[in-house]
């Protein structure tokens, strides 16, 4: 069988395509790419599939999990004004290395990266379950973060290898399942854990067994031949000045406002330090023979609108994801566990169009219109979620998460699969990777902006509460024995050391007086509807950058006719070809 190069061994450090004859680590000469590479069956994807499924249901329930024990821990531990810096440190590590993973995966080879991000994530997850001070926890946190920055970006690299544009719809809706169940799971699975026998310290030592049974999957199913590159050139300084400045960007956008005030010189230094490090990156990444994110790729304009949606899609998600329980626990009053069942409309309706929508591409391979009925959807749905307030019961919550969770499913891997398929083959990793990339970065923005839209608002409604309370007791006749109304003190009392007490645990607000509790309760309620109202002009932007991409079709269709008999070759216990080439033979070896 005459084998077929996805590309040359000089643009992508590869052998030729998967369909071909396995022939690891064996240099090959560079050839002109054939204009229809051949990829596995199906049964062969699906193999695959089951490695890259588990590993991200092991990195992303990592993510959920924790958010449920932070009490608890920072409880035991100590060091309670540190507990920023936990969530901080996994978000900071595993946002700024996505980019790194690419393309590294590029040079040294895609499976060898998956097996080190998960050898990265194993060991950080037993240093943080067995964690002596919160010194301890934030590194080991810090670690593994870095690890699923790996398996959260490499996956849909590797899908990208195996299965042509077109077909990829279809498996990129499991990825997008998995998200959703890990949303669903994380809080529910955390509490359980924290209230059981075995403590906070299984919410990381779980994930251990999963992330080793994807590795032995990933090492006995992926067979996808690789040649690797004589002298890698690998852009060292790239790679910390593009760490390095989003790791600034994202510190100081998670703390601004909370740890560092935004009018201090600490904020200014941090931004400062942002602009200066991304224009050295872009500098840096304009010469270098292997730039970690080539600057070609701002010279396409499905990539530079899809980056722009997801970072859109990523303050979105990320922001509802974290203000929503919060909103369910301290304003009507639900446990951790329950708040989380609530969400089960965001992530139903999430999966159902993200599935649908990835078998609907596969079949037509037209994708434009997904993607902006999906913005439309999430402008409806945080319109909906801005009137929460004036409903007394959840209609409002439950129907606005449905329709933002439909907008979610529309746009997350879509626009992935449209930057995939504009590329060209040798930019694909790169590509895929710095859309994760801006995502990521998108989300922690969300988060920041989210949480600083809350604070300010709660803030200011407890301080005009507790102006008028003084008020009120400045001017109200004397009731008590001694001459002073002890209901008005103790309100206005109360309300001066509200406003710490309102960014503690649920716990903490729900213990306070009755008439403390319910000024503070209100103050809530009036915060979030700021986050949600926020929510839409970020989803209005996104339907901007979505409308403007161009709808071409997706790259590829069906498995070829080579492919097909393979399949069923396969299916019947064949061997796939004569001699057992073929993609079928490469995944058995």
């Amino acid at each position: 069988m005459k084998q077929s190069v996805r590309g040359t061994s000089t643009e992508r450090g590869s052998s030729p395509g998967p369909g071909s004859p396995a022939v690891e680590d064996h240099p090959t000469t560079a050839a002109p790419a054939e204009p229809a590479p051949e990829y596995p069956s199906r049964r062969v994807v699906r193999r695959i599939m089951v490695g890259l499924v588990l590993a991200m249901l092991t990195s992303m329930l990592t993510n959920s999990i924790i958010g449920t024990a932070l009490p608890t821990i920072m409880g035991e531990l100590g060091g309670q004004d540190r507990l920023a810096w936990v969530a901080t440190a996994a978000l900071l590590t595993m946002t700024a290395s996505t980019p790194v993973w690419g393309k590294l995966s590029d040079i040294w080879g895609r499976k060898l990266l998956f097996q080190i991000a998960l050898a990265i994530f194993i060991v950080a997850s037993l240093a943080a379950g067995f964690a002596q001070d919160i010194n301890w926890l934030i590194a080991a946190h810090a670690l593994q973060g870095l690890g699923v920055g790996g398996l959260a970006t490499l996956p849909n690299i590797i899908l990208g290898d195996v299965v042509s544009p077109r077909q990829r719809g279809r498996y990129s809706g499991l990825i997008g399942m998995v998200f959703g169940v890990s949303t669903v799971l994380g809080p529910l699975v955390g509490g359980f854990l924290v209230d059981s026998p075995l403590g906070w310290r299984w919410c990381f030592l779980i994930t251990v067994p999963l992330a080793v049974v994807a590795f032995c999957v990933i090492q006995f199913m992926f067979k996808m031949p690789f040649t690797p590159r004589h002298k890698p050139s690998v852009d060292w300084l790239g790679a910390g000045l593009i760490f390095s400045a989003a790791s600034t960007v994202i510190v100081l956008l998670s703390l601004g406002g909370t740890q560092i005030p935004w009018n201090s010189p600490a904020a200014y230094a941090m931004g400062a330090a942002s602009v200066l490090l991304t224009v050295a990156a872009v500098l840096v990444e304009r010469r270098a023979k292997e730039p970690i994110i080539p600057t070609r790729l701002f010279r396409d304009r499905t990539f530079v609108l899809a980056s722009a949606g997801s970072v859109a899609v990523g303050m979105m998600m990320f922001g509802l994801i974290i203000y929503m329980p919060q909103y369910l626990q301290f304003v009507h009053s639900m446990s951790p566990t329950v708040s989380g069942l609530m969400t089960l409309p965001l992530v139903a309706s999430f999966l159902v169009t993200s599935i649908g929508s990835g078998f609907a591409i596969s079949g037509s391979g037209r994708w434009k219109a997904y993607p902006v009925i999906g913005m439309v959807l999430c402008v409806v749905g945080f319109t909906v979620l801005s009137l929460a307030q004036v409903d007394p019961g959840l209609t409002t919550v439950v129907v606005g998460q449905m329709l933002v969770g439909l907008g979610f499913g529309l746009n997350m891997q879509i626009l992935l699969l449209a930057t995939q398929s504009a590329l060209p083959v040798k930019d694909m990793a790169a590509g895929t990777a710095s859309v994760t990339f801006f995502r990521n970065l998108g989300g922690a923005m969300g988060v920041a902006a989210f949480g600083a839209v809350m604070v300010s608002r709660l803030n200011a409604e407890i301080a005009a509460a507790a102006a008028a309370a003084q008020e009120a007791l400045a001017v109200r006749p004397p009731a008590g024995p001694d001459g002073t109304d002890s209901g008005a003190e103790e309100l206005a009392l109360g309300l001066e050391e509200a406003a710490e007490s309102a960014q503690g645990s649920p716990e903490l607000v729900h213990s306070l007086p009755e008439p403390v509790r319910e000024v503070v309760v209100g103050a809530f309620d009036h915060a979030m509807q700021g986050v949600f109202v926020a929510g839409i002009p970020i989803a209005v932007l996104g339907l901007v950058a979505v409308s403007f991409m161009k709808g071409v079709p997706l790259r590829g269709g069906g498995p070829g006719k080579k492919n097909a008999k393979a399949e069923r070759a396969e299916e019947s216990g064949g061997s796939g070809g004569s001699g057992g080439s073929g993609a079928g033979a490469a995944a058995q070896r």
